[in-house]
């Protein structure tokens, strides 16, 4: 994103009482935020409701500038500093087919690491020597095949997991809910500047931004939807990393929980998890078989072909638009009508929702927009 967009980014996503989903909706009509905040109060409230229209209508309040300014201070202190949007080529695909894929996210490190295969490691911030132990050994393991080791940089589990992450080629991706210029915890400082140096550090909140209380929720909805499956190491009945696990199964990405002591309880999640679907697993080894086995990219049904898609004439001859005809529709089904890869698949999904000819619905599900 240039220095030129984003005021307008900036003014939106942090507009007081507008949330992700109206602005999804603005930008789908309207194409851009700058073309957003041109329209009128009526046009406003015709897309997204009067709510939406209301908070628009507001002046811009002062701290919206102290945003843009520490954000633009920010950007330009270092190379690899960047801020992503949707639509952006650079916005991790794994995102977008989530229920709330975030408007904006700010990265400091390896962009590349997006697009690798990736596994979150999450589990309790009061962790036991084994836990931690267990946590940097399977990071370690799944980074050297490849793997990306997702966290969320909180003491614990996932400080050992991103320590494992940077010992293997797969690297590690530390998903924060604080602005990137504040390392949070202050213990894990060092480790926030080596993750930027040789991993990457991901945050939907700007620069500034404090660590609030419910900021960490709100991240782990990223740290699920970023990754192919969610490892839960250790975790009390009452923990985040449950969370965690739910919204990645809620994004239908694979659950695997470590099995511990029915007395210790840091095991009482793991074995929740386990009743309840998530697979029992001893050795990183156990991920990488259940990973591999999983289906590949579906073969041509003879919808489109299997290569790019052909460029549409027109509306009534776009294959994805057909492939999806006018009924709900789950990404795992266009999947197979079109033949698509994955990436080039939610690309496309994204760009005719934006143009206002496709909308999200609860679920994960997908719909063409049919003009009254």
């Amino acid at each position: 994103m240039s220095e030129d967009e984003l005021p307008a980014w900036l003014q939106l996503v942090f507009c007081d009482g507008l949330g992700a989903a109206a602005i999804r909706q603005l930008l789908a009509a309207f194409g851009s935020p700058a073309s957003v905040l041109a329209a009128s109060a009526s046009a406003w409230r015709s897309v997204a409701g009067g709510r939406a229209a209301t908070a628009l209508s507001k002046p811009s309040p002062a701290h919206r500038a102290d945003r843009l300014s520490a954000t633009l201070q920010w950007l330009r202190g270092g190379a690899h500093r960047h801020v992503l949007s949707l639509g952006c080529p650079a916005y991790p695909a794994s995102l977008l087919n989530t229920a709330d894929p975030p408007s904006l996210l700010f990265a400091e490190g390896r962009l590349a690491l997006l697009n690798q295969p990736s596994l979150a490691i999450v589990g309790s911030r009061h962790a036991t020597p084994q836990g931690v132990d267990n946590a940097a050994a399977f990071a370690k393991h799944l980074s050297e095949a490849g793997w990306c080791v997702v966290s969320g940089l909180a003491l614990g589990i996932d400080g050992a997991a991103h320590r494992g992450g940077l010992q293997g080629r797969g690297g590690t991706i530390a998903v924060v809910g604080t602005g990137l210029d504040i390392h949070y915890p202050k213990r894990h400082d060092a480790l926030a500047r080596e993750i930027a140096a040789t991993g990457l550090m991901l945050s939907e909140f700007s620069p500034g931004t404090p660590p609030l209380r419910d900021h960490f929720p709100r991240r782990n909805r990223i740290i699920a939807g970023l990754t192919r499956g969610t490892l839960v190491v250790e975790a009390a009945m009452a923990s985040g990393s449950l969370i965690t696990a739910r919204l990645a199964s809620e994004c239908g990405r694979e659950v695997f929980a470590i099995p511990g002591s029915i007395h210790a309880p840091q095991a009482k999640g793991c074995h929740w998890l386990i009743k309840n679907g998530a697979k029992l697993v001893e050795t990183a080894q156990d991920i990488l078989e259940e990973l591999r086995a999983e289906p590949g990219p579906a073969a041509a049904t003879g919808v489109v072909d299997a290569g790019n898609p052909p460029p549409a004439e027109s509306l009534l001859e776009d294959p994805l638009l057909s492939a999806m005809g006018h009924d709900p529709v789950s990404l795992d089904a266009l999947e197979a009508r079109t033949g698509w890869p994955l990436a080039q698949l939610q690309a496309q999904l994204l760009t005719l929702e934006l143009d206002g000819h496709v909308q999200r619905l609860p679920g994960g599900l997908m719909q063409r927009r049919t003009a009254a």
